[in-house]
């Protein structure tokens, strides 16, 4: 396998990274994606009513999300989707999330696995213990069995102080502009995070065409 993500949420693979993906797999690569939570204590806007109706909305999203990017219907490709549950992965056994990370990354032997970054990126706590349990699963492989590990970056410092203490700034970006179509519509399949699409362009509108990471060196 090429690159396999390992994210908290539906959605998080769609913003930075799914041009890449979708690059990988026009090449004829094998991508995955593991997605820890349903995304069941999100915003509604309306759409929703309660928290399992979210859930199965977001099931719903993705999958059409995946579908635009190919990476179903790419023979070894594959979407692993876990139900710890949203908003309270710190509140998990670490070990747990661990270990899915760690059998994943056993199992499909990828070139490289992408997660977030120590401060989560915007200090989202789901995103800050899946940083740690990816990077404990890594830390575990023996070093010759180890992928590259990439973590989501982008050039704008975070304005709050806390999370521009753990701030990694990218040191590799990859031109998407030729997939922004598809990149633009598999977001828009994510109706439900329609505030975390404004929110993203209007903050990081460069990364909608230049994905940027921090590779660990």
């Amino acid at each position: 396998m090429k690159l396999l993500l390992i994210v908290p949420h539906p959605d998080d693979e769609v913003y930075g990274a799914s041009g890449t993906l979708m690059q990988l797999l026009s090449e004829g690569h094998r991508c995955g994606l593991v997605t820890l939570t349903r995304g069941e204590a999100g915003r509604t806007l309306g759409l929703a009513e309660g928290p399992d109706e979210l859930a199965r909305m977001r099931e719903v999203e993705l999958a059409a999300c995946l579908e635009v990017l190919g990476l179903t219907t790419t023979p070894g490709s594959v979407h692993e989707q876990h139900a710890f549950p949203d908003k309270y992965l710190k509140d998990q056994p670490l070990e747990a999330l661990v270990e899915v990370a760690r059998e994943a990354m056993t199992r499909h032997r990828p070139e490289t696995v992408l997660t977030f970054p120590p401060n989560g990126s915007n200090g989202h706590p789901d995103h800050v213990t899946t940083h740690r349990a990816v990077k404990a699963a890594w830390d575990r492989l023996p070093q010759g069995d180890r992928p590259v590990l990439w973590y989501y970056a982008s050039e704008t410092p975070p304005e709050n102080e806390a999370l521009r203490a753990e701030w990694l700034p990218p040191n590799l970006s990859r031109d998407v502009t030729g997939h922004i179509t598809r990149k633009l519509q598999a977001i828009a399949c994510h109706r439900t995070q329609a505030l975390s699409t404004v929110d993203f362009i209007r903050k990081f509108p460069q990364r909608v065409t230049l994905e940027t990471f921090y590779a660990l060196e």
